[in-house]
């Protein structure tokens, strides 16, 4: 059973890394509006191919996970992308992460370990 926790940091790393690819790529993207210009740029946005690949690779993982192990387990685990998230709102946009949010974060994770135990 212990196969299945660096699996699920790996998918949680990718997961969370599409989650800021999109965010970056979205605020490279312009003013949004309903024209084929618009779209047309979004297909060079190199942040939303990283996205893609990044969703891709956890998806395809993800699956695998879903395969070999049971889900009760499995989709609790999943929530280990929010330490990630929560790295990264620091160290990539630069945001202010208050204690409160921290608590939050660490006990979503006790509640997981409890889940898997």
């Amino acid at each position: 059973m212990w196969k299945i926790i660096p699996l699920a940091i790996i998918q949680s790393f990718f997961l969370a890394g599409g989650q800021v690819l999109l965010k970056l790529g979205l605020a490279a993207s312009g003013p949004f509006s309903w024209s084929w210009s618009f779209f047309k740029a979004q297909l060079t946005n190199w942040w939303f191919l990283g996205c893609g690949i990044s969703f891709g690779v956890a998806t395809v993982l993800w699956m695998y996970i879903l395969k070999h192990f049971p889900f009760g387990i499995a989709y609790p685990l999943s929530s280990i992308a929010y330490i990630f998230g929560t790295i990264a709102a620091i160290v990539v946009f630069h945001e202010q992460v208050s204690v409160s949010q921290w608590v939050g974060v660490l006990l979503i994770m006790a509640g997981t370990a409890l889940m898997v135990r």
